[in-house]
């Protein structure tokens, strides 16, 4: 039998439901905050994310599907997508509209590593970028914007954790300053952070291992090396987000795993530890792929881990539809259908046997897919003009005109 590839899955029936309130909710929120949608191709050119996302990270090392198009092309199946964003941000000239820009997606992301709960080869991601501002105010807006999120689909537990990792001066002093610590170290690091020492020994503090992290609980902190700017900066963004009513601790250990960060790093933890979202501030993206000099922050949340964790605290009613409209006979199967068209088009979900069962399994097909109400329609219902209308859950039925039933559940909309 054929079967999806390793690291993948299908997303249908219940699971899907909540996929569409998370959905739901991110194009609501993002409304209300002013961010437009983008769409950007599923794969680029791989210098993309070489000089977009830097050559030391896991990402680009160990993580992307590369291959040679037909041309001989190097292309990258997208593994994020600020890269991509920011590419479409000069290419299509954003930079000529009012600043900031702002703008998010949901979408697929690929990335070759081990399959785990949540965690998928294709995976999907909703991220939100800012193009055109170096104010503090832009980190404080996108955070807000998370917290929303996350509280107002329920999350329990959230937790901000913001640090600063400084300019690109600010990283020359620490790095020199991480590498005196780390030389002491070197042979007890594992292979990976070894070969980072020199070229990037930030990424160090960002490895996953155990036994690494345990080397390094005594390191050098990057607040302790900002420029007067910098810390500056920090401390305006604190301030916001205290006047925004946004709880947080600074949390030195939040350095991130892409090279194109500077200044503002933070992550969303909720109530088991585990992080759930994060971003930055990048203001040498844009420059390091040909743009001019442009201030930019984005956040990004797993969609496969947030869907997991609001099943996991809170798991969701299945529900079904508001009725389910049996049939005894062809004059009944056409009224049923005209029936339940009628109240689709008033926003209720109606359903009516599909399958020619008989009366006692369709309403066996009504119990399992939960309906709330049921009626059988046939010949003696329609020379009534009437029929009775039974409650699933109480069990009790009444007696409904049948002009009077589109009437009785108008009040109600599609809570499918």
């Amino acid at each position: 039998m054929l079967q999806a590839p390793k690291g993948t899955h299908d997303i249908y029936g219940g699971d899907m439901r909540l996929w569409r309130r998370v959905e739901d909710e991110i194009r609501a929120l993002t409304d209300v905050y002013g961010y437009g949608e983008i769409r950007t191709p599923l794969f680029e050119h791989t210098e993309l994310f070489l000089r977009g996302v830097g050559d030391t990270t896991d990402i680009v090392q160990k993580e992307m599907y590369t291959f040679l198009d037909k041309g001989g092309r190097s292309l990258s199946l997208r593994p994020e997508l600020t890269a991509s964003a920011a590419r479409a941000y000069i290419e299509r000239g954003m930079h000529n509209q009012p600043q900031p820009v702002k703008v998010f997606y949901i979408g697929p992301c690929f990335r070759y590593e081990k399959p785990q709960a949540g965690r998928y080869r294709q995976h999907y991601q909703f991220g939100v970028e800012v193009f055109g501002s170096y104010a503090p105010a832009v980190e404080a807006e996108v955070m807000s914007l998370g917290y929303r999120l996350f509280t107002g689909l329920g999350v329990r537990g959230v937790r901000l954790h913001v640090n600063s990792i400084g300019c690109v001066d600010c990283r020359v002093a620490f790095n020199g300053k991480l590498r005196d610590f780390l030389a002491q170290r070197l042979e007890s690091l594992c292979g990976l952070c070894a070969s980072r020492y020199e070229k990037n020994p930030l990424r160090v503090l960002d490895c996953k291992s155990p036994h690494c992290q345990a080397q390094i609980t005594e390191a050098p902190i990057t607040t302790q090396s900002l420029c007067g700017e910098c810390a500056a900066h920090f401390a305006t963004l604190q301030d916001l987000l205290t006047r925004l009513e946004i709880p947080f601790i600074v949390d030195p250990k939040i350095v991130r795993g892409l090279d194109y960060y500077t200044r503002t790093v933070f992550e969303f933890f909720h109530g088991d530890g585990l992080a759930n979202g994060g971003g930055g501030r990048y203001d040498g993206l844009v420059s390091q792929l040909g743009g001019t000099p442009t201030g930019a922050v984005g956040f990004g949340v797993g969609m496969e881990r947030l869907v997991l964790l609001l099943q996991a605290q809170a798991p969701p009613a299945h529900k079904g539809p508001e009725l389910f409209i049996g049939h005894a006979d062809p004059e009944g199967l056409a009224a049923a259908c005209t029936l339940a068209s009628e109240l689709r088009k008033a926003g209720i979900h109606a359903e009516y046997d599909l399958a020619q069962r008989s009366v006692k399994a369709q309403m066996k097909y009504a119990d399992k897919i939960k309906a709330r109400h049921t009626t059988i329609l046939g010949a003696t219902e329609l020379e009534k003009g009437a029929c009775i209308l039974k409650n699933m859950e109480s069990g009790e039925g009444v007696a409904v005109q049948l002009a009077d039933i589109k009437g009785r559940f108008g009040g109600l909309h599609n809570r499918v």
